[in-house]
């Protein structure tokens, strides 16, 4: 893993977006306080790191994949949920 690949990860809005709606899912936001959007952008550095994430972005850009941060092929849904359950909840 390149730290550009994940900081290219960590900046691609459709992977934000995915891991907003993961969030809303799986995380329990009060009214008012902080929601699925700004918690992804608070997170999305360290969901990024998470093992395998940053390589497999960077395989699917050599590659030419078109937006790869909104495919699931290159990084799971599964993916995604392991790793916003393993950061702590929202506040």
């Amino acid at each position: 893993m390149a730290y550009s690949d994940q900081a290219q990860l960590s900046n691609d809005n459709d992977f934000v977006m995915r891991l907003a709606a993961c969030a809303a899912v799986e995380l329990d936001f009060a009214p008012g306080g902080d929601q699925p959007t700004g918690w992804a952008a608070n997170n999305v550095w360290l969901i990024a790191a998470s093992p395998g994430f940053a390589d497999a972005y960077a395989t699917a850009v050599l590659n030419g994949v078109p937006r790869p941060g909104n495919d699931p092929g290159v990084i799971t849904d599964a993916m995604i949920l392991a790793a916003v359950q393993a950061l702590p909840p929202a506040s």
